[in-house]
């Protein structure tokens, strides 16, 4: 059970955490990772997210997706190509959007308790120019990857202006340009997310935790990946693959996959980086 600490136990343990600012990634101590080890975050990020539902949060931020795609339906709006790379690039996005998830791992580890009206004191406890800067990043990334999937889709279907999602499809898994599509879309998307990875595997949460400057989390992400390059990627399948059969059930599976994997990226963090 979370114990709940007062309220000067509290600040003073966070001020202990953030009181040693750290100047080069190389002051920081990286470990090896084993398939062992994820099996263990993900444990652990099942039970965070057991103690401390986040659901309702989650699909808070992609039911919105979900109803301008059918907005954009029902209007006769031809948003159909990009719906998949949208739901694809919005993983691009998760390491910053799952900062509060982290704090309520980061918060539980340390006995104290947290409420959903402490959103805000997260993002003020958060918000320095660092965690600015990579969020300018991952947004930028998410609109490139826009564009290149935009460029994919128009060198090989280019489909010209409303079509109904069976012909869309059809043509996507039946013709010569729709398997173009897929293995060009997929070899793009692995590379995207592949940076993404590594170079925030373990930021977000180093920046939440730690007086870190963006270029030291970033460097520290690169290292734990060159430490250990085949549990990393096989994190990203365990990711990748959870998110799809999430949202194989659409919003409600991923109201929890999402919120597991959070948290078991904070329990990651705390087993690649010496504290």
């Amino acid at each position: 059970m979370v114990n709940h600490m007062d309220t000067h136990q509290v600040a003073a343990s966070d001020a202990a955490v953030h009181s040693a600012a750290v100047h080069s990634a190389r002051d920081i101590a990286v470990r090896a990772l084993t398939f062992t080890d994820l099996i263990d975050c993900l444990k652990l990020g099942l039970e965070d997210f057991k103690a401390k539902p986040s659901h309702i949060f989650v699909l808070g931020l992609l039911y919105p997706m979900g109803a301008a795609l059918a907005a954009g339906y029902a209007l006769g709006r031809d948003l159909l190509p990009l719906a998949f790379p949208v739901a694809a690039g919005l993983a691009l996005l998760g390491p910053f959007a799952a900062i509060v998830l982290y704090e309520i791992s980061r918060r539980r580890e340390l006995g104290q308790s947290f409420s959903w009206g402490d959103i805000g004191d997260v993002f003020k406890r958060a918000s320095n120019w660092s965690v600015g800067i990579l969020m300018i990043a991952l947004v930028a990334v998410f609109g490139v990857w826009l564009v290149v999937a935009q460029a994919i889709f128009d060198a090989t279907l280019g489909v010209g202006g409303y079509i109904e999602p069976a012909a869309f499809i059809g043509q996507v898994l039946t013709t010569p340009q729709g398997w173009t599509l897929i293995i060009l879309g997929n070899a793009a998307g692995f590379i995207f997310a592949a940076g993404v990875l590594a170079t925030n595997v373990v930021s977000f949460p180093m920046l939440l935790d730690r007086d870190v400057g963006a270029a030291a989390a970033v460097a520290t992400s690169l290292r734990v990946a060159a430490k250990s390059p085949v549990t990393i990627a096989l994190w990203g399948l365990i990711i990748a693959g959870s998110m799809a059969a999430g949202a194989a059930v659409f919003l409600v599976g991923l109201g929890v996959v999402v919120p597991v994997l959070g948290h078991a990226t904070w329990h990651l963090y705390r087993k690649a980086v010496a504290q």
